[in-house]
């Protein structure tokens, strides 16, 4: 970690890693250590902690904790520590310790947002990414005083879980650095009066999953989030929107210059031809309002219909069989329809998917290919996802 307020948040990151049974070396800067002392690393971590390349000199530790590493997480990185990982200055341990790791490297920035924005920075997080390093995007809200903006270290549970789907991918090489990607999630609700809606069961997590797998394989993804309750993935730029008709607007708007659009939403078909500027009550005389509905825009086709060359363009169909033809039938009908590049097809026949943890489908290309991914995590299915999209982009150049 490296000298910035938010050194007392990583405290909760290294507890999530020591906990779930990962060696923790914890290496900070004589800045880190003004916030928060070596003692408390010490304690947490349940090894020595030093700052400098002085300390246990012949262990060589400023090649040795970086040659053995699995993974390298920087949190928080500040503008300093960026500048001098992008420019490989090495004057201290963990300087030492970038410039040794043939493992993937995590930066997740904090840092006031005027800092983030300056063209200095912007031009070090270019070249550390351009190397293959994951810099994770800043989070939006409070920072230091009572100043609100880009800037804020994403939440340590979310760190961790980007480190696991790194861990979990062993050495992998971040495949989608330098893809721009748009992921929509959750469910669209369409209002009647202020107070009642309609909407679906989306609960958003399959394409969090979505957001979460493109960013810790080095895409810059912005999500549009459609009335989802869940924490912000860290490293993505999070769009919240409520309506199909605002969902769409977003969405068209992102993907602009994106490299793919997942539409993992689940946006409504119909909306009400008017929305009451007042609670509906209830009749005494016990007659039931009637409401009236009419068509949402297609956002999918819409897509397509805009799509710039090799733009990748994913949907998703959440099916259910019937009479007259099974889910994959229908799936396959509804391909043909839309024109995508890739369907994703759920049987969410008894209530299947919505809001579990985990998921199976069949990936269904434009070029006919079928390919059937077994139940197992929502974040599984969203690397498979995910390299069908990169098969996808080779498959167009």
């Amino acid at each position: 970690m490296s000298g910035g307020i938010a050194a007392y948040k990583a405290c909760d990151l290294l507890r999530r890693l020591t906990e779930s049974g990962h060696d923790v070396t914890v290496v900070p800067t004589q800045a880190a250590l003004e916030f928060v002392g070596a003692p408390t690393w010490a304690a947490l971590s349940g090894k020595p902690v030093s700052a400098t390349v002085w300390g246990e000199v012949h262990d060589v530790p400023h090649v040795r904790i970086g040659q053995s590493a699995d993974v390298v997480i920087v949190a928080p990185a500040t503008a300093d520590l960026l500048a001098k990982a992008a420019h490989g200055l090495a004057d201290d341990l963990l300087t030492n310790t970038l410039l040794t790791a043939r493992c993937p490297v995590i930066f997740a920035p904090a840092m006031h947002t005027e800092m983030w924005e300056h063209p200095a920075t912007q031009a070090n997080v270019g070249t550390l990414r351009g190397r293959g390093a994951i810099v994770l995007e800043p989070a939006e809200g409070r920072l230091t005083g009572a100043d609100s903006g880009k800037g804020r270290l994403p939440e340590p549970a979310e760190i961790f879980a980007l480190v696991t789907q790194v861990l979990a991918r062993g050495n992998a090489t971040a495949d989608l650095a330098g893809r721009r990607v748009v992921v929509s999630a959750g469910g669209t609700r369409e209002y009647l009066d202020p107070v009642r809606f309609l909407g679906n069961r989306s609960s958003g997590l399959q394409g969090y999953a979505l957001a979460r797998a493109a960013a810790a394989r080095g895409a810059d993804v912005v999500v549009v989030s459609a009335n989802v309750s869940l924490p912000d993935p860290a490293g993505v730029t999070v769009v919240p929107v409520e309506t199909t008709a605002q969902l769409q607007d977003a969405v068209t708007q992102a993907a602009v210059g994106a490299d793919a659009v997942v539409m993992a939403a689940a946006p409504a078909d119909f909306r009400p031809t008017t929305t009451a500027e007042s609670k509906i009550k209830k009749d005494s005389s016990g007659e039931v309002p009637e409401i009236t509905l009419t068509t949402n825009p297609d956002i999918l086709v819409g897509l397509v219909r805009s799509k710039a060359p090799g733009q990748v363009i994913v949907g998703f169909a959440a099916e259910t069989g019937d009479e007259s033809a099974s889910v994959l039938d229908h799936a396959r009908a509804k391909l043909a329809r839309k024109g995508c590049d890739l369907l994703v097809v759920n049987d969410v026949s008894g209530g299947k998917v919505f809001g579990q943890a985990d998921n199976e489908a069949v990936l269904l290309g434009a070029d006919g290919s079928e390919t059937p991914v077994a139940r197992g995590s929502k974040d599984a299915l969203a690397h498979a996802i995910w390299d069908a999209v990169a098969e996808q982009w080779a498959a167009s150049r």
